[in-house]
């Protein structure tokens, strides 16, 4: 993101408010809160929407392992990417400026095209969910013909697409717009489902076989908590914005963003995977929908059938605004790092190329959970928790951090993904 664009988005999420370096550490605000939620519904779309079938599909659990680890893997990953884009000595430095610093040119436009590969497929798989969203909803509760395929779906990711077009103080008045009702509802719809639980399946299963479903899991896990896409943005803002306090702010803002994650999202998932069997969540899976648009297709309760969809269609709308953001700067900078052509231009060409991609993308319906766990997780992974805690090591900025139990955990759940990837692709 350029410098005028971050200071466009900070004054956009200000307002009113204004802080400089030099005063006291500021009091949580409304800045604060406005990313909070930004975050939040960065993270809160597909992942979240399909967490439920692949957990459920595993058993009750590696969900239970899942709840233990959700909040130590989400809050110390984003925080150490954090602090990598903070640790540049470009105040004004962007994701790729700081790679490109800390581990030279080469190696560092190789980490950025795997960091817009980390975030491009994320929104592939958003076209094709919020288009078999809306169109499963027109068939199954409006009682509709399914519409063509190729114009809905260009419909749809045209119009999420003009939404980062009127600029980044439109994009944080829809986030503003959309998060609020997911909150609310994911939190009624959560509650709504507890007297349809089951009691599920207590037997402990196999060692080898858990062992083998949770690590399989982990892709998911991370890609379904990550708003990594973000990060580059959010840390570049708050350090304009409150200085040198920059670095303690942006790590506030995470752990609240980490906390309201865990809390609304382990809730639901629980929810649902204790409300469904197993076969319901193969079905769900088959179907290539996510689990709020299944439960509104197998349920006769209007209530049900009228919010799961609209649930599914807020989260992924708002997450997709968030990942194209991460995915046109790091475009952006790709290219005009490449050539001659001016930001502007690149940002022109990566917009059109995107908007087309994920257009063919929808209309071919791949399978999105398989573009998670084989794709999308393991490439987040590289990115979000094993690049930066390797600069733990070779920054010397960063040095104060190596050894730390955090890192370690971290560094081990990213490798664990990617192992996973590289098991799906032999297997």
């Amino acid at each position: 993101m350029t410098t005028s664009q971050d200071a466009t988005l900070s004054n956009a999420s200000t307002n009113t408010h204004t802080s400089s370096a030099n005063t006291k550490k500021s009091k949580w605000n409304l800045h604060d809160t406005q990313w909070t939620l930004s975050l939040f519904g960065t993270a809160v779309g597909a992942g979240i929407l399909f967490l439920p079938i692949n957990i459920g599909i595993g058993g009750f659990w590696p969900l239970i392992i899942m709840a233990c680890i959700a909040f130590p893997m989400t809050f110390c990953a984003h925080r150490g990417l954090a602090r990598f884009v903070l640790s540049s000595k470009n105040k004004d430095a962007d994701f790729t400026d700081v790679v490109e610093e800390h581990f030279g040119v080469t190696a560092g436009r190789l980490i950025s095209l795997l960091y817009f590969l980390s975030i491009f497929p994320i929104l592939l798989i958003y076209g094709v969910g919020l288009t078999n969203t809306v169109d499963s909803f027109m068939v199954n509760q409006m009682g509709l013909e399914s519409p063509s395929r190729v114009l809905l779906s260009g419909v749809l990711v045209a119009g999420m697409i003009s939404l980062m077009m009127g600029g980044e103080r439109l994009m944080l008045r829809a986030f503003a717009i959309l998060v609020y009702p997911l909150v609310g509802i994911l939190f009624f719809l959560s509650l709504y489902l507890i007297p349809s639980w089951q009691m599920p399946d207590m037997s402990l299963p196999e060692a080898s076989n858990f062992t083998k479903t949770l690590w399989l899991s982990i892709p998911i896990i991370v890609f379904s908590f990550s708003h990594a896409a973000a990060i580059s943005s959010f840390v570049n803002v708050q350090r304009g914005h409150y200085g040198t306090q920059g670095a303690s702010k942006s790590e506030d803002i995470l752990k609240r963003t980490s906390l309201l994650l865990i809390t609304f999202v382990l809730l639901f998932v629980f929810s649902c995977v204790l409300s469904l069997t197993g076969e319901q969540m193969a079905a769900a899976k088959a179907a290539n929908v996510s689990i709020l648009s299944y439960l509104a297709n197998i349920t006769s309760n209007s209530f049900i059938a009228t919010l799961g969809p609209l649930v599914a269609f807020i989260a992924i709308t708002s997450s997709f605004l968030g990942h194209f953001l991460g995915a046109r700067e790091s475009f952006t900078g790709l290219v005009t790092k490449q050539s001659n052509l001016s930001a502007k231009i690149a940002d022109k060409i990566g917009v059109l190329i995107m908007f087309l991609a994920i257009w063919f993308c929808a209309v071919k319906n791949p399978s999105i959970l398989n573009m998670m766990d084989q794709l999308s997780g393991p490439i987040i992974a590289m990115i979000l928790f094993i690049m930066p805690m390797i600069a733990v090591y070779k920054v010397p900025g960063l040095h104060k951090y190596r050894n730390r139990s955090s890192t370690l955990f971290i560094l081990t759940i990213g490798l664990l993904a990617v192992f996973a990837l590289f098991y799906s692709m032999l297997k």
